[in-house]
């Protein structure tokens, strides 16, 4: 068992704190690759520094991108795409999936590989769609990873239908090389509804950021990228939101308030939703100059939602329903069963473990008020699961979670935040 981590207890001591949360790791790593892809340099300030970020600059360096760190900031020379190049993926969704197209666009054979999980999690509909635009890629017939791709340095593009049903990032990594093929891209979905859609508006709104042409037909879920030459940037990473949630749930639990900085008045990140949702579930919010701001009175009530468009909130929102004066209902979330682990029957399993009153169906979980003990919380190597356990751990006593490490993924330092604001 990997080193378990005394969650503090806070009880019903109040909070008033103001934190800044590091950066988005979506914001980040998108603007890494449009960096790497376009014409001039580009600066990217206040970049997260996390496991995901660090393998996506390392595959875009190793496929001949330069990246210098100055300052706190990253400034991107895009290079001549090439291999041989090795990358590891880790257990990064937007690593693994972003960084396979962009390979398909340099010259030389680039080999893929990560985490076991990685090899798990789906990744068939990026390399059929590949194949389709005649990209040689050798999978062993397995369509996930590990992989190999053969690049030409040339990518014609097209028309392509996919599924992208199980992930979003689907059909991101597609639009993302878009500009840099000579066709460009137009991406059809087919299949059950899409998840996280603001990602997608999200990956649409950089394109056009760094000067591409973008056509969205949302009745047809149609999407076109022209192909066009990108234009290097100086941007300023927004903080990253859905890494707010366990800390704005600091002041749902103890009572008192938090104050995230720099809070966007305007964002396509799926974490602005919190101000929604905590807003039901009790607490009061505040959007202002110096940020959001959220109050509790320790009071936090149960809440029914679908959350198919900001799964990854679904941890956090978990631990307060678990702490509920009523039940919760947490809908359209099936889709999570696919991310860095089986969230539903994690959640379900660990907080049950803890006496909790979780029941799972295939798409959602309910979560019902009940008597909640110490005991150790386990994480499955993910980080928004040991996030969610240092919630609950404020409020009740004994909870040990297991390897709190994995937070680095994409919230680097988190235990040290977390407890400069608790203890």
């Amino acid at each position: 068992m990997s080193e378990l981590w005394s969650a503090p207890f806070r009880g019903g001591n109040s909070v008033d704190a103001r934190l800044h949360i590091p950066g988005s790791k979506s914001v980040t790593n998108r603007a890494l690759v449009l960096a790497a892809l376009a014409n001039t340099p580009s600066i990217l300030h206040r970049p997260l520094i996390s496991r995901d970020t660090t393998l996506m600059k390392d595959g875009l360096i190793s496929l001949g991108c330069a990246i210098d760190i100055r300052d706190g900031s990253w400034r991107v020379t895009p290079g001549k795409l090439r291999g041989p190049a090795a990358i590891d993926v880790g257990n990064a969704g937007t690593v693994m999936r972003f960084l396979p197209p962009v390979a398909a666009l340099a010259a030389g054979t680039i080999s893929f590989d990560g985490d076991l999980r990685s090899h798990e999690r789906p990744l068939a509909p990026v390399i059929k769609a590949l194949e389709e635009l005649g990209v040689n890629i050798e999978h062993e017939g397995r369509y996930s990873l590990p992989l190999k791709i053969d690049g030409t340095g040339v990518l014609r593009g097209g028309e392509i239908t996919i599924d992208a049903s199980a992930s979003s990032q689907f059909l991101s990594a597609l639009l993302l090389i878009g500009p840099s093929t000579e066709l460009g891209i137009t991406v059809k979905h087919v299949g059950s509804s899409l998840p996280s859609t603001p990602h997608i508006d999200m990956t649409c709104q950089m394109l056009q950021d760094f000067g591409a042409q973008v056509d969205v037909d949302h009745e047809n879920k149609v999407w076109r990228v022209h192909p066009s030459e990108l234009i290097g940037q100086e941007i300023t990473i927004e903080p990253d939101l859905s890494n707010a949630a366990p800390f704005l749930s600091i002041a749902m639990v103890c009572g008192g308030k938090i104050t995230i900085a720099d809070w966007p008045q305007i964002t396509t990140q799926p974490g602005d939703q919190l101000k929604t949702i905590l807003k039901v579930m009790g607490a009061s919010i505040a959007l202002g100059t110096d940020g959001l701001t959220i109050t509790g009175n320790g009071a936090i009530h149960g809440i029914d939602i679908d959350l198919h468009d900001v799964g990854e909130l679904t941890p956090a929102i978990a631990a307060l329903a678990a702490l509920a004066d009523s039940p919760s209902h947490l809908r359209g979330i099936g889709h999570l069963r696919l991310h860095e682990t089986d969230r539903l029957a994690a959640i379900t399993r660990e907080i049950n473990a803890l006496g909790g009153d979780v029941t799972e169906d295939e798409t959602s979980l309910l979560i019902k008020p009940a008597k909640l003990h110490g005991g150790t919380f386990h994480t499955y190597e993910d980080h928004r699961l040991a996030t969610a356990g240092a919630v609950l751990g404020l409020a009740i006593p004994g909870i040990k979670v297991e390897n709190i490490a994995t937070t680095a993924k994409t919230l680097p330092d988190f235990a040290a935040l977390w407890s400069s604001i608790v203890e």
